[in-house]
């Protein structure tokens, strides 16, 4: 963390609060959402009549409830992934200002000094990178098992 600067603290804490929502995440599909759509389930079979406007109205509000409980969170996972790069690209930036101003005091003729310095410079790009990557996937794997259990939520309503 010191090698790449101050930015790598920064991009640390993005990623900290990324995982935690994307933990948070994980928890509901797993615990609390099949628990909703038991109740969603029983209090729809319960229900004598299911052909009415009341009741078709009724169905769309437990979907519409579900499809944000189901995408709570995603977006600003969406946003912290896509942050990540821009927090490397950042470090980058700062650790290239700090070589060059290594470089106008001590003189530009030591390449090892320009070498492990721009060296440095890189590693929050890479760890920008790395992070927004690992996001991306678990970002795309979430929305899509989201988008299938509202879709079997929806299935389950309209066979009842």
């Amino acid at each position: 963390m010191n090698q790449g600067g101050q930015v790598l603290w920064w991009l640390a804490a993005v990623v900290l609060v990324k995982w935690l929502l994307v933990i948070e995440r994980v928890l509901y599909l797993l615990i609390t959402y099949p628990k909703q759509q038991q109740g969603w389930l029983r209090q729809w079979q319960a229900r004598a009549d299911q052909t009415s406007w009341h009741a078709r109205v009724q169905r769309e509000g437990w979907l519409s409830e579900a499809r944000i409980a189901l995408s709570q969170n995603l977006n600003l996972i969406k946003v912290l992934v896509a942050i990540c790069p821009m927090l490397g690209l950042l470090g980058t930036v700062t650790g290239m200002i700090s070589v060059f101003d290594v470089m106008s005091t001590q003189g530009s003729s030591q390449p090892k000094l320009m070498a492990s310095g721009i060296s440095l410079a890189t590693l929050p790009t890479m760890a920008g990178m790395v992070a927004a990557l690992a996001g991306m996937f678990v970002h795309a794997r979430l929305a899509k098992v989201c988008h299938w259990r509202e879709l079997k939520l929806e299935k389950l309503l309209r066979s009842q």
